[in-house]
């Protein structure tokens, strides 16, 4: 028999007492607690947070200590709000006397003093191989070919994943988008020969002197010895010079280095920094100061973002990430019943994306308290807006203008780009308006519904008309539905005065159906006719304290309000920076990040410097960085 040294017998103890029984697992599994209770979950403002992995169990054990009681395992508020005797915004999760309730009371029973230490050491973390997005792969090849023919619209649409486009995991070349590429490399490079762009790389005609330069702006990178010799090689299957270049442009431009971002650690920081802030390829100056060795500190890297932040081109790619994360493709598409909204169409859609649009910028390049997104008593519209906002026009279109008292519109959840998107054809959606507001506002992921619920309401009927209210209440009745439901429908009934394309009203119009007899009149297509009915706005956002609301006024003081909301407009930056969503391993750089932009009044641009400051966003491109999650 082998003796362990009494050590190691000390740390195995240790370690059994500071994960979960696996049976145990299973029931916090089944009652799906993790989905909520983390920390981009609806319940992150408690203290209850599942760990991501069993690596993280021995901390969450010690922070249970405050919600179990060893003695009297019934009384334990873990047990009272799963099984909902106490309270509990989710429902029931485990049911009262079930032999799942049994078995969290045997383990609250039997669990041992508190570690003094967690064991295991942190993760660390891996560099990405990112994608130029489609947005990145226009301006690279304009700024490197001064091509405008922006040949990414040609491309397959990009997924949002993790509340972005350019998410790392989603960014595999599939066989149509490889065929895009290729379509687009060949159409480029003879568009570079034919203007000219091609002879313009060298002085005279030099394949080497083409190969290596052109090659060092298209992989951001000097060439090696072995990559020159391949490019020299392709070149000289064509006689011609210029016919030459082409195809060894052509066969760059669908090249991996170039495709992807996988500079070298000297260069890694200049290439990271164009991207976030300028969406394109390094400038000469900063393909110089990664050369001298100038990006190697966090100082250094906060001086380029600075000068960056200052030119113009920073505008653009700011740009990029509000139209993602406030998901302007979703109002751009929205298609509305013409019976009902007829003045619905892409023009006015357009209007509101540049309403919200305006707000963003103004805040971003004023310095102001980004709070306001939320808030903002003002607004930037024009006549067609004023027109749907029932307020005097502006003297010019899409001036700032000051929302008259009254109007219970403020900030971002009273733009009609907002209320759109989270409204379907015919009706509101208070679903999808709590939805959004959890989701991408307090960075709370909402659990999906379970297998096989049907999400039918019921159809609003001449002899019973009915508010979305009512008729969401189906899903409050129901087990399965409720605990998610209550979540989200209970802050989108505060929107309900305003209608599927942001129009203010008192009461909600909608179509009803009359009755038919199916047996006489199977081919009989019913005609839907607007009726109003009344609507309660009484609302609240469930988690946060204080937080009842009646409007979008109130609604958007207290997200500005709340601290939550604050960080979550921090996570939403670090995922589109990193393009990645964060990990437990990123959270004390999270929190230094939010405590620049606390100190800073909100200012976004200290955010932005924050981020690319940070030491996630250094260690990729440090000599040093770790090499795995």
């Amino acid at each position: 028999m082998v003796r362990l040294p009494l050590i190691w017998l000390g740390a195995a103890v240790a370690a059994a007492a500071a994960t979960l029984p696996p049976d145990v697992r299973t029931v916090f599994n089944r009652a799906q607690c993790a989905a909520c209770h983390n920390d981009n979950g609806v319940a992150s403002a408690t203290r209850l947070r599942f760990p991501a992995d069993e690596a993280g169990e021995p901390g969450f054990l010690r922070a249970l200590e405050p919600l179990v009681e060893r003695g009297r395992p019934s009384d334990s508020r873990l047990i009272q709000m799963a099984t909902n005797r106490a309270p509990h915004p989710g429902g029931e999760r485990v049911k009262p006397g079930s032999p799942e309730e049994s078995t969290l009371l045997s383990w609250i029973g039997n669990l041992p003093a508190p570690a003094q230490e967690a064991l295991g050491g942190a993760r660390k973390r891996r560099t990405l191989l990112r994608r130029l997005t489609h947005s990145q792969y226009d301006q690279t090849v304009a700024a490197l070919l001064g091509d405008q023919t922006r040949p990414a619209r040609n491309f397959p649409p990009e997924d949002f994943v993790s509340g972005f486009t350019n998410t790392a995991e989603a960014q595999s070349i599939s066989p149509l988008q490889a065929e895009a590429y290729a379509l687009a490399a060949a159409k480029l490079a003879l568009n570079a020969r034919r203007s000219g762009r091609l002879a313009g790389v060298c002085a005279r005609p030099d394949a080497a002197c083409f190969v290596n330069t052109f090659g060092r702006r298209a992989f951001r990178r000097t060439l090696t010895a072995a990559e020159t010799e391949r490019f020299m090689k392709l070149m000289r299957v064509e006689r011609d010079y210029l016919a030459g270049a082409q195809l060894v442009a052509e066969a760059m431009l669908q090249a991996p280095d170039f495709l992807y971002r996988a500079e070298p650690a000297s260069h890694g920081a200049a290439s990271r920094l164009a991207y976030l802030l300028w969406n394109t390829m390094p400038d000469a100056e900063l393909d110089r100061a990664a050369d001298a060795g100038r990006l190697a500190t966090a100082a250094q890297v906060e001086a380029a973002a600075k000068r960056m932040l200052a030119d113009e081109r920073s505008r653009a790619s700011i740009d990029e990430f509000a139209a993602q994360w406030l998901r302007f493709d979703r109002v751009g598409n929205a298609i509305r019943e013409r019976k009902l909204f007829p003045e619905f169409g892409t023009e006015l859609a357009s209007a509101m994306i540049e309403e919200t649009s305006r707000l963003f910028q103004y805040l971003v390049w004023n310095n102001a308290d980004f709070r306001e997104l939320f808030c903002a008593e003002y607004s930037f519209i024009n006549s067609s807006l004023a027109t749907l906002y029932g307020v005097p026009a502006p003297e010019r279109e899409f001036s700032q203008v000051a929302l008259p008292a009254g109007t219970r519109r403020a900030g971002i959840l009273g733009h009609a780009s907002f209320l759109t998107m989270t409204s379907k054809p015919e009706e509101t959606s208070p679903t999808e308006r709590g939805l959004f507001i959890r989701e991408h506002f307090l960075c709370q992921l909402v659990p999906p519904p379970p297998p096989g619920v049907d999400p039918t309401l019921p159809t609003i009927m001449e002899d019973r008309p009915m508010s979305n209210r009512e008729r969401l209440g189906v899903h409050l009745s129901a087990p399965s539905c409720a605990g998610c439901h209550r979540l989200v429908d209970s802050i989108g009934f505060g929107l309900e005065n305003f209608d599927a394309i942001g129009r203010f009203r008192e009461k909600q119009v909608a179509l009803v159906f009359p009755r038919i007899n199916t047996s006489k009149s199977k081919n009989v297509r019913r005609e839907g006719v607007p009726v109003e009915i009344a609507v309660d706005t009484s609302a609240s956002l469930v988690g946060l304290p204080n937080s009842h609301f009646t409007n979008a006024a109130e609604a958007g003081r207290i997200l500005a309000d709340s601290p939550i909301c604050q960080r979550c407009v921090v996570k939403q930056y670090f995922r589109y920076a990193m393009n990645r969503p964060e990990t437990a391993a990123d959270q004390s750089a999270i929190d230094a990040i939010f405590e620049r932009f606390r100190r800073s009044g909100f200012r976004f641009q200290e955010l932005i410097l924050g981020v690319v400051t940070s030491e996630p966003f250094l260690e990729e491109f440090s000599p040093s960085h770790a090499t795995q999650y």
